[in-house]
């Protein structure tokens, strides 16, 4: 009789377990999600409800905080700034991609000396706060006179600066089968051609991983455009919807803020999922193929 009487009492906690696991994923999944509801629903609304009211979807929704954009932000398209978030942000993912891939070649497939220091100095970078660096790499590119151009928030893309992404091939790499190196090598190949012809494929999710971050963080990069751009035609979006605040600092259409701010989350969102079924293929097979 006991043995009947304890199975469902523990059938009974694992399923008060599930169903209070089920709950606060449910409430996390809320907290998470409340912001982004708030801004589809605000930018419906006219800009004067939007702080006032406290429902979170207006019950007369209207389209003139998008058919505002249209008009542009003080005699600019908002297309300009699209154009320009987008040459910057394709930009850097092509510097990351040929610059950080190269730079971890040397560092897991040659051996030379110092070849370690270098790696831990490289990995050092990452404890350097952005801000330490902002005012002498101001100072060498108002100098070179460069300022009011894209090469200063270029050139470190293209020049391996990003230790991260560095370290993160360096660690795919390392990973690859060294007789497929020796093999190469045999057949007479060299070291840009085992490069091009073997790690590269097989490093493809490292570097879809790679571009997917490094597009993400140039489309949202606020402190350097607006350190390095001072016409309002070169602004990226981020730069562009600062352009909403009146000369008070303050905001003065609140609705086509939020409206250019949603339909910023676009791009960024089609890159990802454009992406995304290449680095779960390339993760389900390890990076390697036959």
């Amino acid at each position: 009789m006991s043995a009947t009487t304890t199975k469902p009492l523990s059938l009974n906690r694992k399923q008060t377990g599930s169903l209070a696991w089920h709950i606060g994923s449910l409430l996390v999944l809320a907290v998470v999600l409340y912001p982004v509801l708030w801004v589809i629903g605000a930018s419906f609304k006219p800009s004067k409800d939007i702080i006032n009211s406290l429902q979170l979807f207006p019950s007369h929704p209207i389209l003139a905080n998008f058919k505002g954009l249209a008009d542009g932000i003080a005699d600019i398209s908002i297309w300009t700034f699209f154009q320009n978030s987008l040459f910057y942000a394709g930009g850097a993912v092509v510097g990351i991609l040929i610059s950080c891939s190269l730079t971890a070649y040397a560092f897991a497939k040659i051996r030379f000396t110092g070849r370690n220091l270098l790696f831990s100095l490289m990995i050092g970078t990452l404890l350097l706060p952005y801000h330490v660096l902002l005012i002498p790499q101001y100072v060498m590119f108002q100098k070179l006179e460069l300022i009011n151009t894209y090469v200063p928030l270029l050139l470190g893309k293209y020049l391996a600066t990003e230790a991260f992404f560095v370290f993160l091939m360096v660690q795919f790499m390392r990973n690859l089968p060294r007789e497929l190196d020796e093999a190469a090598r045999i057949d007479g190949c060299g070291h840009f051609r085992i490069y091009w012809s073997i790690v590269l494929p097989l490093c493809r999710p490292a570097l879809i991983t790679s571009a997917i971050f490094t597009f993400i963080n140039a489309w949202n990069d606020f402190m350097g455009p607006l350190i390095y751009l001072n016409e309002p035609g070169k602004y990226t979006v981020s730069l562009g919807m600062m352009m909403f605040r009146d000369s008070d600092g303050v905001a003065a259409n609140y609705g086509g803020l939020i409206a250019m701010s949603l339909v910023a989350l676009l791009p960024v969102l089609l890159f990802f999922l454009a992406f995304q079924r290449y680095l779960i293929d390339g993760m389900a097979t390890s990076g390697l193929k036959g």
